[in-house]
């Protein structure tokens, strides 16, 4: 092998610069005539090229996991910071398609992911787009993947776990323009997201605690409820009753032939666990509710703890949000957060907003003496890429 191969074997090629003058000049035809299979092996390894040591180590992780899984792997985690949460959303869609359509079709694809849900018909489309691109799709649940994101995980031939991975219910709620208003707020406060469980749960109460079986009663019970929340937002709620059942039925039909226990799996999902925030672990995926469930590999979940570490960091997941912490001690900053991102090997989406912070002195009614508060102001917020955080 010519000089370069020797200097690419002894040097990473991720620790390169693009705007390297050496670098350059090895792209010009002379030097690709003389070194064609040394630039090859260029091109082949120039999609990891980054100023970023924290997306180097990322990179290496996720080709140590990609090789461990025997697939190409996206990334997506939502943040769920306090005050700052981001969830599953149509707008991340292109941006998956555009880091899907770099993998070349391969046969296996793994979703890395976290998040404490979103829109369902999004997370639904994510399910199937990936499906479009793979004859066997895999989820890899680092820590949470919830609501919608547990819906994700319904459409995969087999999900990786780890030993504080968590799962949860599907029944969905409700942020309907029509729902019910608290009580003591201002008029254009937002309505009190309506949950179908809760509804269903009422009507249920009714007839088996309370005792209710003449149908006059029962009329005046659900007169009653429809008082308090619109009937369109009522009859909203039964529609997505039924779609979110449709939905997990038709991404466990991509993988499952067997009708009963898909039955099985969605109805425990949808009404089985009570609650919304009931948390799965991966014993009670696997050996209760029947999900194609990975078997232990202590190695494999170390890489995937490693990977999520970075994340954490990079999204700032376990750290507290306040306009007070952003701004300090100063008076006035403009500060730019990372709060979701999407990422493989050859590209890296975030979801970046900026904000204003500034402090001021109010004085609130019957008080004395003016207050110093944070004031908060949201300047941008969008997808954007980089491939240097």
């Amino acid at each position: 092998m010519g000089g370069w191969g020797r200097l690419a074997n002894s040097q990473p090629l991720g620790k390169m610069h693009a705007c390297n003058p050496f670098f350059l000049y090895v792209c010009n035809s002379r030097f690709k005539q003389k070194y064609k299979s040394e630039y090859f092996t260029i091109i082949k390894w120039r999609k990891y090229l980054s100023t970023s040591p924290q997306r180097e180590e990322r990179m290496k992780l996720i080709r140590k996991i990609e090789e461990a899984t025997d697939s190409r792997m996206l990334v997506y985690l939502t943040g769920d910071r306090k005050n700052l949460e981001t969830v599953i959303a149509h707008d991340a869609l292109p941006f998956c398609l555009n880091h899907l359509m770099r993998m070349q079709n391969p046969s296996s694809i793994s979703l890395f992911l976290y998040s404490t849900g979103g829109r369902t018909m999004a997370g639904y489309g994510l399910a199937n787009l990936i499906r479009e691109f793979c004859k066997k799709f895999i989820v890899i649940v680092p820590f949470k993947a919830l609501s919608c994101a547990t819906l994700i995980t319904l459409g995969a031939d087999e999900i990786i776990m780890t030993r504080i991975g968590q799962l949860s219910p599907i029944d969905p709620s409700i942020p309907h323009i029509l729902g019910p208003r608290p009580s003591g707020y201002p008029t254009n406060a937002p309505p009190i997201p309506v949950s179908v469980e809760d509804v269903m749960n009422y009507l249920q109460m009714a007839r088996d605690e309370v005792g209710i079986k003449d149908q006059d009663l029962l009329e005046r019970v659900y007169d009653r409820l429809s008082q308090e929340i619109h009937p369109l937002a009522l009859g909203s709620v039964y529609r997505l009753k039924t779609q979110i059942i449709f939905l997990a039925k038709s991404l466990l039909s991509t993988h499952m032939k067997e009708e009963s226990k898909i039955n099985e799996i969605v109805d425990t999902l949808y009404r089985g666990r009570y609650s919304h925030d009931y948390p799965i672990g991966r014993k009670e995926a696997d050996e209760v509710i029947g999900l194609p469930i990975k078997e232990e590999n202590i190695k494999l979940e170390s890489l995937i703890m490693r990977l999520y570490e970075h994340y954490d960091k990079l999204l700032e997941l376990s750290v507290p949000y306040s306009p007070e912490l952003a701004l300090g001690g100063e008076d006035s900053k403009t500060v730019s957060l990372n709060r979701a991102i999407i990422e493989s090997d050859s590209l890296s989406h975030v979801f970046r907003s900026t904000h204003k912070y500034n402090r001021v002195k109010l004085t609130p009614p019957k008080v004395p003496t003016p207050m110093e508060v944070p004031m908060e102001r949201l300047i941008q917020a969008q997808w954007v890429e980089d491939k240097d955080i």
